[in-house]
């Protein structure tokens, strides 16, 4: 048998392909494998699939100019063969995605509370090695939509990441949500065909806003608490590098000496948890359908490098029936006032893929690629799921072999017996395929556990086959009134009015009347009569039979109480025009870059823009190209000849109508509060006789442009409160 990193010949065949680490995984492992199957065609010659030289690859092999085409035409037939093959089926769920390359990295001194070190949680080593980087994947996407649908459409978002450890694959495929709508995996298809465009015209595209949804969802109770974190603006998140993940779960660690405890995994993102609001969201889908997935890229090509710190919920096995609810249940957390969140170690995403398709289409993720130091717990959603990915990408691949694709492939050894099938990427060689074996002397040969080996959680399992539930998971409706609880008014709000549109577009009454009576009066009595008055449904006159006899709250759960201190990676419009003040826009400017924002030049044309000084600023974008739902705050320099003709410009005025109206911060300097004053930001006193800065709800002035500094910082902090929830943005015209 070879080692971990030989390169010999044995009789029982060569180091697997998948061995490009030499024995060691780091952080580049897995480009430096994926480096090998890389093609560049830059100066380099046209040539067949089977490497002929071509002459000719705009026209075909004809019986003269205008006669038939010939079949013999081989270059021909393989090109058009390899276009009309060269898509694979979309994901039936997930299809709308998008990936980065990265590492993760444990923390030197995590804070696990009553263990002193995560070994003596899991033996799990890429978990413990505060030097060692391991390269990892990571998939965002959409869960209802097509392929082609839009990235900020109301909905889960998935988080999948790809561990290429030492000791194999590990993916951790979740969520951005920590519970799921059903409990049961036997659930799962009628919940997709539910949430789906209805089946008889195909409408609506990636939207849950319909009947055959919530007519599914109103009878299922057990969908509530769900239903919570799916109207909030959990489902419209800002971008990618602003959102948590979670893997919704309960799993185990299981450490060296067998000992298991339970586990749930969380990313926390570092730029902190931030949403769009829901206006917004349907003209970005219009403006730019592909916001997320460029924002991600755009941050990377950038240099910025977006990160994630992974924490865990602990809990002793024994302690387990302490909880009002079952561990088991994926419709439920583990709130963060009873057991907190403990960091181990970040991820970083720092290089985007080289090829969409063959990275992140092919990319195949699977719960049940574990490795040493991982297990499972019989929550019956993810038993589910264990059978479930496997048989998927067999459908979606038609070939088992899907694992040998480069993006898939392990940056360890792989020996097996497995040698045929579609598109088989290795040549196995030897003469043995099969155990036991005297002809390849029994290799591959089988590990101990105390040698890597993965062996499972020796759980002791007593009862009889059933179809049944456990009563522990009857109760559908606390979790669901704590969400509703630790929310402020203006995410209740906020929940209210996405009830609104979601059940406004159900033409069923009987249908909104049971979510209405039957869910969400269980929940809040309050909230079920907010909802009610907005959809036409007779409100209760009493709270349910169900509701939950508490007011517990989780200021974890409030997105407001997520909102970090940075303006990393923030992007802000400057509106200029001929005539503009250098200083000012070079002192915001340079103030926003080094906050680590990023700053776009926004001009009614692009080319160059002439400040009043002479000097000349080159416009990023134009009124045409760009609008104010793609970015996150704006800027107005003063400068008489630039706001004179910015007062004329309708698109001008609408940008910041837009932007207050969206909540966004806003700040003007000299003249450039003439343009405030032209819009009429509702409550806003625009004075150009005030001295100083001045802020109101997210709008920072500075009438007379004389502590342009001061406006500058004021307007960073403005920025990083990300919205300015205060505002009453119903008069605006935008």
């Amino acid at each position: 048998m070879t080692d971990g990193g030989s390169d010999d010949e044995t009789e029982s065949g060569q180091t697997g392909t998948s061995d490009d680490a030499g024995g060691e995984v780091d952080g580049e492992s897995k480009q430096d494998q994926l480096e090998e199957v890389r093609e560049n065609p830059e100066g380099e010659q046209l040539t067949s699939d089977h490497g002929v030289k071509i002459t000719d690859t705009d026209n075909s092999l004809k019986a003269s100019e205008r006669g038939p085409t010939i079949m013999e035409d081989f270059h021909f037939r393989e090109k058009m063969t390899q276009f009309d093959h060269e898509s694979i089926p979309e994901r039936v769920v997930h299809a709308r995605g998008t990936g980065a390359h990265g590492y993760y990295q444990p923390y030197e001194d995590p804070d696990l509370g009553e263990y002193d070190d995560i070994s003596e949680l899991t033996k799990a080593s890429f978990l413990q090695d505060s030097d060692r980087k391991t390269p990892v994947f990571t998939r965002f996407s959409t869960v209802v939509g097509s392929r082609g649908s839009a990235d900020t459409v109301r909905d889960v978002r998935g988080f999948a990441t790809k561990f290429y450890t030492e000791e194999g694959n590990w993916d951790l495929v979740g969520n951005n949500m920590p519970v799921f709508f059903i409990q049961d995996a036997m659930e799962f298809p009628d919940l997709v065909h539910a949430i789906k465009s209805e089946p008889d015209d195909a409408i609506p595209q990636a939207a849950s806003a319909h009947d055959t949804f919530w007519d599914f969802a109103s009878l299922k109770p057990e969908i509530t608490h769900m239903l919570m974190w799916l109207l909030s603006g959990r489902a419209l998140p800002r971008s990618f590098r602003m959102m948590q993940g979670f893997g919704v779960h309960t799993f185990r660690f299981v450490n060296e000496d067998g000992e298991s405890v339970f586990v749930k995994f969380h990313w926390e993102p570092k730029l902190g948890t931030n949403q769009l609001v829901w206006d917004e969201t349907q003209k970005i889908a219009g403006k730019n359908p592909d916001f997320n997935r460029e924002g991600l890229y755009e941050v990377i090509d950038e240099g910025y490098e977006p990160e994630w710190e992974l924490g865990v919920q602990i809990v002793e096995e024994d302690e387990a029936d302490q909880f009002d609810f079952d561990l088991l249940d994926p419709t439920k957390i583990i709130p963060e006032t009873e057991v907190p969140v403990r960091p181990i170690g970040k991820m970083v995403l720092n290089e985007r893929p080289d090829n969409f398709f063959a990275e992140v289409e092919q990319v195949a993720f699977h719960p049940g690629n574990v490795v040493p130091g991982i297990d499972f717990t019989n929550d019956p959603l993810l038993q589910g799921r264990l059978f479930s990915y496997q048989d998927t990408q067999l459908n979606r691949f038609n070939s088992a072999n899907w694992d040998e694709i480069p993006i898939n492939r392990p940056v360890t050894e792989r020996h097996n017996n497995q040698r045929a099938g579609f598109m088989r990427q290795e040549i196995n060689t030897g003469k043995a395929s099969y155990k036991p074996n005297s002809i390849g002397d029994d290799y591959p040969e089988e590990v101990p556990e105390e040698e890597g080996g993965y062996e499972h959680f020796a759980e002791k399992i007593d009862g009889r086959k059933i179809r049944n539930r456990s009563e522990s998971f009857e109760e559908h409706f606390s979790q669901a009134r704590l969400f509703w609880n630790s929310m402020t008014e203006t995410e209740k709000q906020n929940i209210v009015e996405a009830a609104h549109f979601e059940l406004g577009k159900v033409d069923r009454m009987e249908i909104r009347e049971r979510t209405v009576y039957d869910l969400f009066n269980n929940v809040d009595h309050e909230f079920a009569t907010r909802v009610a008055e907005g959809i036409g449904v007779e409100p209760p006159e009493e709270p349910g039979d169900e509701i939950p006899d508490h007011d517990d709250e989780d200021p974890s759960l409030s997105m407001l109480n997520r909102t970090r201190d940075t303006i990393e990676t923030r992007k802000v419009a400057v509106l200029v025009d001929d005539g503009y003040d250098a200083d000012h826009l070079e002192t915001i400017q340079s103030t926003l870059e080094d906050e680590g924002a990023r700053v776009e030049i926004v001009s009614k044309l692009l080319g160059d823009v002439e400040a009043a000084n002479g000097e000349t600023v080159d416009a990023d974008e134009s009124h045409g190209t760009t609008e104010s739902v793609l970015f996150d705050a704006v800027y107005v320099p003063g400068g008489e000849g630039s706001v004179d003709a910015l007062v004329e410009q309708g698109t001008a005025k609408h940008f910041v109508a837009e932007m207050f109206k969206h909540k966004k911060p806003i700040a003007a300097a000299g003249e450039g509060t003439e343009l405030l004053e032209a819009v009429e930001l509702p409550g806003i006193n625009v004075a150009n006789d005030r001295e100083g800065v001045v802020t109101d709800r997210g709008v920072v002035m500075a009438p007379n442009g004389a502590d342009l500094e001061g406006a500058s910082e004021a307007f960073v902090d403005a920025i990083a409160a990300h919205r300015h929830w205060d505002r009453d943005p119903k008069e605006v015209g935008a």
